[in-house]
């Protein structure tokens, strides 16, 4: 008897570990992601990065403030033309969608949701910038609402069907027709998974850089208006990166630190949503 519950102690202790193992593994590349870009972008990591405009070439300083206005400003459109459109088709298929209709919704969704964020590009290429011909915010927000999109529906649908049954048949017991139920009570008992789900697809989409090489092209000045190319901080890192200057080396590590700061902010954000929701 004690050897066996020897052994059961030993394998439960074994188990702990590796799953503890396990989890370590999980996050310590991103620890390592983090640390290495602020090793190396600490330098250049400064409020001027942050408040100035990009610098000519061989002229020392600069920043990438245009870039972070024009970021914010293409996930805000995508945001704002793909948040109604992606909750109204959550809560369809989590609340009336039925049938082989509804099947299709959910695998294109999911098809959707799977296909390479470059190709995205190359459609909204086609879409915007050859018709328009000139890149554009446009351009640049309908490549990322395609990305947006697709996360936010299934998240919308995840979260309404943990909203309990009887939440939603005590207001239907009460005569209120089935529309009220599902926008005032239901939709509002999920809203804060909903907006979780939102903030996460947000963090998703600022990060994003080749649908941007294709629709938004970048600039070296403040936005003049919304049909021009625009700048975007994934697009400066990029530039910056493959350029032959030590100092636009710098300002790619500490605009790479700056990008996964936002980030980190927005998923921060997400996940104090789900502790409330708790």
């Amino acid at each position: 008897m004690h050897s066996i519950a020897f052994r059961r102690r030993a394998a439960d202790r074994v188990t702990r570990v590796l799953f503890a193992l396990s989890a370590i593994a999980v996050i310590l590349p991103l620890f390592l992601i983090f640390f290495d870009l602020l090793w190396k972008g600490a330098r250049e990591l400064k409020w001027t990065l942050l408040a100035d405009l990009p610098h000519p070439v061989g002229e020392p300083g600069g920043g990438i403030a245009n870039g972070i206005l024009g970021t914010l400003t293409i996930a805000g459109l995508a945001m704002a033309g793909g948040i109604p459109m992606a909750v109204m088709a959550g809560i369809y298929l989590a609340e009336y969608g039925r049938g082989k209709f509804a099947s299709m919704v959910r695998f294109a969704v999911d098809m959707l949701a799977g296909v390479p964020s470059i190709i995205m590009g190359i459609f909204s290429y086609v879409l915007w910038v050859l018709p328009m011909k000139r890149f554009s915010a446009w351009a640049a927000a309908s490549a990322l609402a395609m990305i947006f999109i697709p996360i936010v529906v299934r998240t919308t649908e995840e979260m309404l069907k943990t909203v309990p049954a009887s939440v939603r048949e005590a207001a239907l017991a009460l005569g209120i027709e089935r529309w009220k139920t599902t926008l005032f009570i239901t939709v509002r008992t999920a809203t804060a998974g909903i907006v979780t789900g939102i903030l996460l697809a947000m963090a998703r989409i600022i990060g994003e850089t080749a649908p941007l090489l294709f629709t938004a092209l970048g600039n070296q000045f403040w936005q003049t208006g919304l049909d021009q190319p625009i700048a975007a901080v994934p697009l400066q890192v990029f530039n910056y990166a493959i350029s032959p200057y030590d100092d636009w080396h710098d300002k790619a590590w500490a605009g790479a630190v700056a990008l996964i700061g936002m980030v980190l902010l927005i998923s921060a954000g997400a996940r104090y949503l789900t502790r409330v929701k708790k």
